[in-house]
């Protein structure tokens, strides 16, 4: 007898928490790059996990915000020079770095300044749970304020390499040279600011020819602000794209002998459509709210804090829900499976989610109501998606 199809049949199975490709810890991650750097200069307890890469006595690390490995290669005819350096990527095997989970800004800068995965430095998400308070911390924003020393106390790669006799400086808006995340993250040695892009990178040029040994950063944030206000292909992202191009060639050409130029990013991104279908309403939404005490994060990587008690009737109605489309995963198993890193320090784990969902497809948990800004924004990051994960490491030697 010929059993009869049914819809159950064609019914997708949930996500396992082993499918989600993990970043590349320890080898070929975001974190790894300053110790490889620092490790090359001779600072001591630095060792060089992205081996791919050779010493070079002068280092200076461009990031650019949210410029994603697959959105570049994606806009060839917008940035000519950085299209013209993509087989240099990673040492010249033309490959990527991973930028960490999440993929998000706070988390990324804090990896790449202190060359630790998120489970180690503590800031594992856009926002997340203060244990001690009980309160959502906004990582970024450092809102509410916290005292930045307990919540990362580990010094940046810049520090060491300034005790180590390193020139170390960092190059970039004067807006951040007070603040919490500069101070946990990018801090050490000289923080120059400047505010046009070219005053920028000249500076830049001029701090890495200041010493014999030079450890140099600087930064530019237009390409990710563009992307969040009007997607990945907007004419005002190719704008901003191309105008880090032209940055990058300038400083480029300017690199006094014995350099290195790393161009590198915190993550990529993707547009997320505006309707019901890609843009999940977690405010009106009884099922994913229900048990929920507080929710982190941000639209593709999200921590959801259970009511005492609740955590696993939360993570069971979530994989029933979103587990098509999202990784779902209950913090032991996003811990165990490395999404932060091989180690979590004690005061970071109450600050990962009872639940962590992950996107994988090309959707958004929003938040309308408690986050009407981000909700409302086109271009979106935070997942482990190789848009979103996958950086460039672009290289120009002198």
């Amino acid at each position: 007898m010929t059993q009869l199809k049914t819809a159950w049949d064609d019914h997708p199975e949930p996500l396992t928490v082993a499918s989600a490709p993990v970043p590349e810890y320890g080898s070929g991650s975001l974190a790894d790059l300053l110790p490889t750097l620092a490790a090359g200069l001779g600072v001591p307890d630095m060792s060089a996990a992205i081996t791919e890469l050779t010493p070079a006595d002068r280092n200076c690390v461009f990031l650019i915000d949210g410029l994603g490995w697959e959105q570049l290669r994606a806009h060839p005819e917008d940035a000519p020079f950085m299209t013209s350096l993509l087989a240099t990527s990673r040492g010249g095997t033309g490959r990527p770095l991973t930028a960490g989970y999440p993929a998000t800004t706070a988390t990324s800068l804090a990896s790449v300044g202190t060359g630790l995965p998120p489970g180690a430095h503590g800031l594992p998400g856009y926002t997340v749970r203060n244990p001690d308070t009980g309160e959502l911390m906004n990582q970024l924003r450092w809102q509410p304020w916290t005292p930045p020393g307990p919540w990362q106390p580990y010094p940046t790669v810049f520090q060491l390499a300034h005790a180590a006799g390193v020139h170390a400086a960092q190059v970039s808006s004067p807006t951040f040279e007070n603040t919490p995340l500069t101070r946990v993250a990018l801090s050490g040695g000289r923080f120059l600011g400047r505010l046009p892009g070219e005053d920028r990178v000249d500076l830049a040029a001029e701090q890495l020819a200041a010493g014999d040994r030079s450890l140099v950063y600087t930064y530019f944030a237009e390409v990710d602000g563009a992307g969040h206000r009007f997607g990945v292909d907007s004419d005002a992202w190719r704008g901003q794209l191309m105008y880090a191009d032209r940055l990058v060639q300038r400083l480029a050409e300017q690199l006094p002998p014995r350099s290195a130029l790393y161009i590198t990013a915190d993550h990529g991104m993707i547009d997320v459509p505006f309707d019901e279908q890609h843009r999940i309403d977690f405010d009106e939404d009884w099922e994913l709210s229900a048990g929920v005490a507080l929710l982190g994060g941000e639209g593709r990587a999200r921590h959801v804090y259970a009511v005492p008690g609740a955590a696993n009737d939360v993570l069971t109605c979530w994989r029933e829900v979103l587990g098509e489309q999202f990784w779902v995963a209950s913090r032991e198993e996003a811990i165990a499976a490395g999404w932060f890193g091989p180690r979590i320090d004690e005061r970071v784990y109450g600050r990962i989610g009872d639940v962590v969902a992950a996107a994988r497809d090309d959707v958004l948990l929003i938040a309308s109501e408690r986050e009407p800004k981000e909700s409302a924004m086109v271009g979106n990051h935070g997942s482990m998606t190789p848009a979103e994960q996958l950086v460039p490491l672009l290289e120009v030697r002198s």
